[in-house]
């Protein structure tokens, strides 16, 4: 299989060794590895030169980091146009759910129209040169983002981890858009249903590590081999068996990214 979503670069140099070894024995052949800035960017370029056949990297900027400044954006940028055939995806991008709704509780004052200016750059950059965008939009934002995507004209999209009502749902199904699955399949009742309905020509199985998970992996480090529970649990909800939910998704995942 493929971890099709995963900050490689937020670990520290140990755990990067055993994850791949463990990925060696455990049947987990790539990984999609996305960023969230300039220096995390250059760190999975980094990574995919040291793991040539293993590491897969997106870059981009993570939307619930603090607003870069504009030198910022166009030193990103300009690294991203020299490096363009080095990477897969655009990622990870989107826009700012949970900072927005922390800054709101804490009554301090928030400026969406500056992010999604910053999005806007990105989704350019993406339909300049071809390349899928990797997504941070759930909930209502997802709406905005389907709305954007349409507007450059992006037609792959992965929306990881997404959660989101159902209309939204139904919209990003029939306009192509691809969803990820973490391990908190085994234990959210509301990313169970989702399973259940999104098409599954259209899915794929990510760790978001190293985020950690609760229910059978609380305490665990997150690593690629948890996507191999994710299959399982995803089989059990469509009604197939684990082998060829596991080929479903390792297919799924090449044919989005041209592994």
């Amino acid at each position: 299989m493929i971890d099709a979503h995963i900050h490689l670069d937020q670990y520290n140099d140990a755990e990067i060794k055993r994850i791949v070894k463990n990925m060696q024995f455990g049947g987990i052949e790539g990984l999609v590895c996305v960023s969230t800035n300039l220096e995390s960017s250059m760190a999975n370029l980094a990574l995919a030169e040291r793991y040539p056949e293993t590491v897969h990297p997106a870059f981009g900027y993570h939307p619930e980091n603090p607003l870069p400044n504009e030198e910022e954006v166009i030193r990103l940028l300009s690294w991203m146009e020299r490096e363009e055939r080095r990477m897969i995806a655009v990622g990870e991008i989107g826009l700012p759910y949970y900072l927005r709704r922390r800054m709101a509780k804490e009554g301090r004052p928030f400026d969406l129209n500056a992010y999604v200016h910053l999005l806007e750059r990105f989704l350019s950059f993406a339909g300049q040169y071809g390349k899928p965008v990797v997504l941070h939009a759930v909930y209502e934002d997802a709406d905005l983002v389907c709305d954007l995507l349409e507007r450059y004209r992006i037609r792959k999209a992965h929306f990881h981890w997404f959660k989101g009502a159902k209309h939204t749902v139904q919209r990003m199904a029939d306009l192509g858009y691809y969803i990820s699955f973490t391990p908190d399949l085994l234990y959210e009742s509301e990313i169970m249903e989702l399973a259940r309905s999104y098409p599954a020509d259209q899915v794929m199985a990510e760790t978001d590590g190293p985020w950690p998970f609760e229910g059978p992996f609380a305490g665990q480090l997150t690593q690629p081999t948890m996507v191999l529970k994710v299959a399982e649990a995803w089989a059990a909800l469509q009604g197939v068996a684990p082998e060829e939910a596991r080929c479903q998704l390792r297919e799924n995942t090449r044919r989005f990214y041209g592994i």
